[in-house]
């Protein structure tokens, strides 16, 4: 939805996208999130959580050597001592927003996956999810960044409606509540989900996916320049700035028995250039 001709470079070609220090940041502040939980609740203090960040920042490195080339040039440490400080003020912060000696979560960075009618796969990982005495669910997502203007909440709020549908096709269960923590600005979004906007969702997606196919059968992923282009990696393979996409990798094929009458294909035809599946992020 933000960029065909990017999706296209992630998934189908699969450039390789350099690490950015704002990334690792929310990468390392959501492991430390998680594995606070694993203390009891009396120990769950804003110093009981940032001492986890040293370790947790070990871990990434262990498993992702070359986020070490983020401060490759920082011989006396400093960029890394002031980034770790950025990560610390996040965490604490979080303190402010959500009580965790009150918490339990039923799941914390959870793996979900389901199939819809059509074949179409969903997937994600979520978050964290609550579960109240009385079954109520509710999905919690953290952000490191700052809240959107309240005209692009909505967009903001997908995400998490795509976790709920997801949640409700495995367990028939609608989640009572949608929470968004944003610990850059230290804003709480809530949402409560009914059946029809689940139901809107998922017709969305269906629309979606159907592009997408026709998108990776045609080989025509056009780019849709929006603000967002300055932080994007691929700048000098995007007609928008200049630039050659590589040699498409794949097999064009023009329009034909698969599409219907708007020019869109089935998804569940899509299986044969790639999984029908659609990951929330």
């Amino acid at each position: 939805m933000q960029c065909p001709l990017l999706y296209r470079f992630r998934v189908i070609d699969k450039l390789p996208q350099k690490p950015s220090e704002a990334a690792t940041r929310g990468t390392l502040v959501h492991a430390v999130l998680e594995r606070l939980f694993d203390k009891p609740a009396v120990e769950r203090t804003p110093g009981g959580a940032t001492a986890l960040i040293p370790a947790q920042w070990d871990r990434l490195l262990e498993s992702k050597p070359e986020l070490g080339d983020l401060f490759a040039e920082d011989p006396e440490g400093e960029r890394l001592a002031r980034w770790l400080g950025q990560a610390e003020q996040l965490v604490e912060r979080w303190f402010s927003l959500e009580d965790p000696t009150r918490l339990e979560p039923a799941e914390r960075e959870l793996f979900v996956e389901t199939e819809l009618e059509s074949g179409l796969r969903l997937r994600g990982v979520i978050d964290r999810i609550d579960v109240a005495p009385t079954g109520e669910v509710r999905i919690v997502d953290y952000k490191t960044g700052k809240a959107p203007r309240p005209e692009y909440a909505e967009g903001a709020l997908f995400q998490m409606k795509f976790y709920a549908l997801v949640i409700w096709r495995l367990k028939g269960v609608v989640p009572r509540r949608l929470q968004l923590v944003y610990l850059g600005s230290g804003d709480v979004m809530t949402y409560d989900p009914v059946v029809a906007d689940l139901e809107r969702v998922e017709r969305k997606l269906l629309a979606l996916w159907e592009a997408i196919s026709l998108a990776t059968r045609t080989g025509e992923w056009r780019p849709r320049p929006t603000k967002l282009c300055g932080w994007c990696d691929h700048q000098a393979l995007c007609p928008e700035f200049g630039g050659t996409p590589p040699v498409y990798p794949l097999t064009v094929r023009p329009a034909g028995p698969a599409d219907d009458d708007q020019g869109r294909m089935d998804p569940v035809r899509a299986g044969a250039d790639r999984p029908a599946a659609l990951d929330g992020h």
